[in-house]
């Protein structure tokens, strides 16, 4: 399968099979992304990072996945250092980022930049993120990580709970795990409800989502928790957001609930809604998925820069 050349900038670019195919080629890069074996299948390749907005774990894992491939990174962590604060456009910028690499990973707050970018960027462009929108690699490697956990996608109970309106992880989450057949929940105060585009998108594929805002209930039959957090920088109105604010918390009392072998997931960054308490137990499978964005990043570069695999 032919990925060379390729944007990844919506996880609904992808059908099933190709989605499929990523996921077994992460499984075997695995234990490159862990420094058990080495590579240098990327080596004089540059990897460019234009992070419009902070990020922790999606900028790290890119550049440790290409490190990991034998390439190298340049790009910005701080939009304010960059020629953008004396107005240079987001156009002009991917046409630089495109003139001194091989491949660009954009973040940026406002949903369809991703998009934007990859038609000015003769490279291939990969969405970091886009505000609200969606998030593409985030979605794979939580499907990496169910199915590693969980032995396969299809089928499972799937609760995703927290900030459904602005959560652009759940956005593209939601889809795929539609496209794979899992039964999906979706859990949120009432003002923070899954978008009706996205809910739309499910049905199109046969599942129909259930929506309620009672978790206790909704994680009695779950295989799989995927908790997000209340993002205070996508609520227009501040008073909004305090509403909401501490409305789910998830600690060992919750789980007595729940079945013994449900599994905690979120995207991470956490602030309240997880217990620490929780870190320790069998449930929380959480910092493993942040580590498999590596594996599951290694994959996307490798196939979409060169077409090459391990």
């Amino acid at each position: 399968m032919n990925f060379k050349g390729r944007d990844v900038v919506s996880i609904k670019d992808f059908s099933k099979k190709e989605i499929t195919y990523i996921l077994d080629y992460t499984k075997r890069i695995y234990p490159y992304a862990i420094g058990k074996k080495h590579t240098d299948l990327l080596k004089r390749k540059i990897l460019s990072l234009l992070f419009f907005e902070p990020s922790t774990r999606t900028r790290l894992s890119f550049e440790s996945a290409m490190n990991r491939l034998g390439g190298s990174s340049i790009g910005f962590a701080d939009p304010s250092a960059t020629s953008q604060k004396k107005g240079e456009s987001l156009s002009d910028t991917i046409r630089m980022a495109d003139a001194y690499s091989d491949i660009i990973v954009v973040r940026h707050p406002q949903e369809g930049a991703a998009r934007l970018a990859a038609e000015f960027a003769d490279s291939p462009v990969i969405n970091g993120g886009d505000g609200a929108g969606r998030h593409p690699t985030q979605c794979l490697l939580d499907l990496f990580t169910i199915q590693t956990e969980k032995k396969q996608i299809e089928g499972n109970n799937i609760v995703l709970l927290g900030d459904l309106k602005y959560g652009r992880t759940v956005h593209s989450l939601a889809y795929a795990l539609a496209l794979f057949g899992a039964e999906l929940s979706f859990v949120s105060p009432s003002n923070l409800k899954m978008p009706d585009e996205v809910i739309s998108e499910c049905k199109e594929l046969g599942v129909n989502p259930t929506s309620t805002s009672n978790l206790e209930k909704a994680i009695k039959d779950a295989d799989v928790l995927y908790v997000t957090r209340i993002q205070k920088e996508r609520f227009p109105d501040p008073a909004e957001y305090n509403r909401v604010i501490g409305s789910y918390k998830i600690d060992n009392a919750l789980l007595k609930t729940a079945q013994k072998k449900i599994i905690i997931m979120h995207p991470l960054p956490r602030v309240t809604e997880i217990d620490p308490e929780v870190d320790n137990t069998l449930h929380a499978v959480y910092f493993k998925q942040a580590f498999n964005g590596v594996p599951v990043r290694m994959a996307l570069l490798s196939l979409v820069i060169g077409g090459n695999q391990l």
